[in-house]
């Protein structure tokens, strides 16, 4: 990879920050995975979730079998915080970011494995567990899906996550080989 042709594309997108690290230095957690489990509405109910995604065992195989990540922070501002139909309808906007930093990472011949935020949203109604997911090529799992601690990542990096206001901080991470 061309990393430096790679990071002047990188520019060129509304990032706000990004970072280059190891994945050994992913912070797997089942406790990440139970948040899923006991507090969200998508467990259960679509590929980009658990159960569909695998143990947190075998997404920590699959993730550090990429020895490569890249961390990419969005930010969105919203009229109130507390709407969270209004906050989530920032995240397509994140979403293709994503999409675009994992094109430009593929056309230099880099193998990806994005994962990004929230449940999947392609489908109105996920084919999940009836059918295969009809969008694999676009349909990148949640972070906290696979018990990453994505905050303990930030920290590392002195990412400043809770910008206060009405300020939405959104996370993605690239995982590549």
């Amino acid at each position: 990879m061309n990393q430096e042709a790679f990071e002047r594309q990188l520019s060129e997108l509304p990032i706000v920050q990004y970072e280059f690290f190891e994945t050994a230095e992913l912070t797997f957690s089942p406790r990440v995975r139970m948040v899923c489990e006991t507090d969200c509405a998508c467990y259960g109910t679509s590929w980009a979730c658990p159960p569909a995604v695998g143990t947190v065992e075998e997404c920590r195989d699959r993730c550090l079998s990429y020895p490569h990540a890249l961390l990419l922070i969005t930010m969105s501002e919203v009229d109130d915080i507390e709407d969270l139909e209004g906050t989530l309808e920032t995240r397509s906007g994140h979403e293709e970011i994503t999409r675009q930093a994992a094109a430009l990472l593929q056309a230099q011949g880099v193998e990806t494995y994005p994962l990004s935020t929230e449940s999947c949203a392609i489908c109105k109604r996920c084919a999940y567990p009836d059918g295969p997911c009809r969008h694999p090529d676009r349909m990148y799992p949640c972070v906290e899906s696979h018990g990453i601690l994505v905050i303990d990542v930030a920290e590392r990096f002195g990412i400043e996550f809770q910008a206060g206001g009405n300020i939405v901080t959104w996370f993605s991470l690239i995982l590549y080989r």
